[in-house]
């Protein structure tokens, strides 16, 4: 089998996770949690899910010249990520501090350092690597007029551009034409159509919102409810593969991870996507971000 390339460009951050029986609300103090600590960043998330399932994988993100910076390009390439796109910056690595309660649940927040110094000059700098891809997998850790660059250079090339478009941000509108395939959740969906989304019905009408906007094709996480697909026309529901979840943290990035491994393998969007919601379903079994993720083989053991 011929392999597509997926370049993955975005953040690179160092999760520090405490691990309690609840949230703490604002004001309160939580005594008694497990702490855990690990490489994530959506960008590098996405890129070892994929990398990890099989996936020609490339990753450009800026880390800090520091011992984090350090650590997290050995883990890379010890997953057997190409790192030669990887640029070091004077400003710390990426950090995020992350809580999970006992049912799974997180709230999470980012310090985002060297990321945000991914500029719009390193992506041109990068363009021979964006077109020479044939999936850019995209989200939204990193400055937008970086993203909207990498995009547009991409679709020039005749690349698929896919988008998450996490954590949200405002963007412009522009960037929205050069998307082949946009996969944001139903909270982040509802912010960028303006269209509630509460069901199946009223998603279908914010997915019509973006297609206006210049989205080819879109994927909706619903988390333990699956995904739905909407390509204009037809509106498929992905089912959830049934799990206990101990840790959601980062289900999302190992979904857009595996997707991009299954379209490079040339599977249809959804065979794709039922692919990655078993290895969503996995990780969300198991504590931290990229700690979590699955190998090929271990997607056997799901019923």
């Amino acid at each position: 089998m011929v392999k597509q390339k997926i370049l993955v460009i975005g953040s690179s951050n160092t999760d520090m996770t405490v691990k309690a029986e609840k949230l703490p609300r604002p004001g309160e103090t939580i005594v008694g949690g497990v702490f855990t600590s690990g490489a994530g960043g959506k960008g590098a998330n996405q890129a070892v899910a994929a990398v990890r399932l099989g996936g020609d994988v490339s990753l450009i993100c800026k880390v800090g010249r520091d011992v984090l910076g350090d650590n997290a390009v050995k883990g890379y390439e010890a997953d057997g990520l190409d790192t030669s796109g990887v640029l070091r910056s004077e400003q710390p690595s990426g950090v995020a501090l992350i809580s999970v309660d006992a049912k799974g649940e997180n709230c999470i927040v980012v310090a985002p350092g060297a990321n945000m110094d991914l500029t719009v000059g390193d992506i041109e700098r990068s363009a021979d690597r964006i077109r020479e891809a044939d999936i850019l997998l995209l989200q939204l850790e990193i400055p937008v007029e970086s993203v909207l660059r990498a995009a547009e250079i991409a679709s020039e090339a005749g690349v698929c551009v896919i988008l998450n478009p996490a954590p949200y941000a405002e963007v412009p509108e522009e960037l929205f034409r050069y998307v082949t395939l946009f996969i944001p959740n139903e909270t982040e969906l509802s912010s960028f159509s303006g269209v509630e989304v509460r069901d199946e019905a009223s998603a279908v009408r914010a997915c019509q919102v973006m297609m206006d906007k210049g989205v080819s094709k879109l994927i909706v996480t619903l988390g333990s409810q699956g995904s739905l697909i909407y390509d204009g026309v037809n509106a498929i529901r992905i089912a959830p593969v049934p799990v206990h979840a101990a840790d959601t943290t980062a289900a999302g990035d190992t979904f857009c991870g595996a997707l991009c491994v299954a379209l490079a393998e040339g599977e249809d969007l959804v065979s794709a996507a039922n692919f990655a919601s078993r290895a969503a379903a996995l990780s969300v079994t198991r504590m931290g971000a990229q700690s979590s993720m699955p190998v090929r083989d271990e997607l056997l053991t799901l019923s």
